[in-house]
């Protein structure tokens, strides 16, 4: 397989490799291409939560993206994880510095299981100042909710809280609706010309850990070979599923997906 772009990849650590870079790197690899990486933050976790979050300092982050990007030009960033204002002013600076393009944002902030990831500062930061330099960013409803203090209950709800967050300054919006009750997942694409619905069959499993990791990586991944953003979103709702339908059943808890389901292997190496 021809390698089809590269991407830069701004986000922490999972130990357990079902999440945040991990997550990332096999997601990125397995639509064929090539993943680089800047983490912010090594956590000692596993599918029933997260022990312990070390952070990386923010000059070191810097030097991850500068550098790397001064060798190898990523064609698309891919952020997750800025556990501070610090990290995000950095991380807004490199980016500029390095002239970044086709950047899509996971607006992470709680776990799963309800560990913070975030403080309050970088939360006011990433929605002043961050959502607006990006061309895409991917809450999930608790995101979406934090970041315009509007509560979801409904796909209605939804289509307001997206509008919202594009009058906030996102240039695009896909809000996955994974939270809401019912048994079709409901994930909104929005911007200033139009609103898309996307409908899929919920899938009832307990293995979800990275789901909104891997499908941010997935659209970063499918935009840099050239994809439109609504078309590279679809795409990667598509592969995210089908690696739910595959998941490994790993863990005690949260389980991870497959991500290993779009690769079909026809050598064998002896």
């Amino acid at each position: 397989m021809k390698i089809k772009s590269k991407l830069l990849i701004i986000a922490g650590s999972d130990s357990s490799g079902g999440a945040g870079i991990q997550a990332d790197i096999k997601t990125v690899t397995s639509l064929g291409s090539y993943a680089m990486t800047a983490i912010t933050a090594l956590t000692a976790q596993n599918t029933t939560g997260v022990l312990s979050i070390v952070k990386i300092p923010v000059k070191e982050i810097s030097k991850q993206i500068e550098y790397t990007s001064k060798d190898i030009k990523p064609d698309a960033i891919k952020i997750g994880m800025l556990h501070s204002s610090n990290v995000i002013d950095a991380v807004t600076k490199s980016l500029s510095k390095i002239k970044a393009k086709k950047i899509i944002l996971d607006p992470v902030m709680v776990t799963s299981t309800g560990v913070k990831l975030i403080n309050q500062e970088a939360i006011i930061k990433l929605k002043h100042q961050l959502i607006k330099k990006v061309e895409l960013i991917t809450p999930n409803i608790p995101e979406a909710e934090i970041l315009t203090k509007q509560k979801i209950h409904s796909i209605d709800d939804m289509i307001l809280s997206a509008k919202n967050l594009v009058k906030m300054g996102a240039k695009n919006v896909l809000l996955k609706g994974g939270h809401l009750k019912g048994k079709m997942i409901i994930d909104i694409f929005a911007n200033s010309k139009e609103i898309k619905i996307f409908k899929n069959k919920k899938i009832l499993t307990k293995n979800l850990h990275g789901t909104g990791c891997s499908l941010s990586s997935a659209i970063a991944t499918y935009y840099s070979c050239g994809k439109t953003l609504k078309k590279s979103c679809q795409l990667a709702i598509n592969y995210v599923n089908h690696a739910i339908l595959n998941s490994p059943n790993y863990g005690k808890g949260n389980g991870p997906i497959n991500h290993l389901v779009s690769i079909k292997i026809d050598k064998k190496y002896l």
